[in-house]
């Protein structure tokens, strides 16, 4: 599995492991019932302790993002959709604060923020 882990990110390592496996999910570039490597391998590949494997997995599967089967693994598991669509309503709240804060050092107001948006919202449809 590509994980990239940055130890100069402020971020612990756990959380970018759980969000990159989250992010694979949600894009569906992991899908239901697939195999996730143990957390063995998986520190092993990133070289990291076995402990904060177990931390990023036991995070995903508190969320619902994966299940695990004692002997057997780690799957991804069954989409919840309401919960995908929530998980993606907190990751545009947390870049539009960002933005409406970088905003703020710069000068912009709310309607050339509004601007900004409308101009990437129709370039995307």
């Amino acid at each position: 599995m590509n994980i990239l882990i940055s130890n100069a990110s402020g971020q612990p390592i756990y959380d970018q492991i759980s969000s990159q496996i989250k992010s694979k999910i949600i894009s569906g570039e992991l899908q239901e019932g697939d195999a996730l490597p143990s957390m063995r391998l998986l520190a092993k590949e990133l070289r990291i302790s076995v402990i904060t494997t177990k931390r990023a997995y036991e995070e995903l599967e508190r969320d619902g993002f994966i299940v695990s089967i004692p002997g057997k693994g780690s799957f991804v598991a069954g989409k919840n959709l309401e919960f995908i669509r929530e998980e993606h309503l907190r990751k545009i709240e947390e870049l539009l604060q960002e933005a409406v804060a970088l905003s703020g050092g710069c000068g912009l107001t709310l309607s050339d923020l509004q601007e900004m948006l409308e101009l990437f919202y129709k370039e995307e449809s």
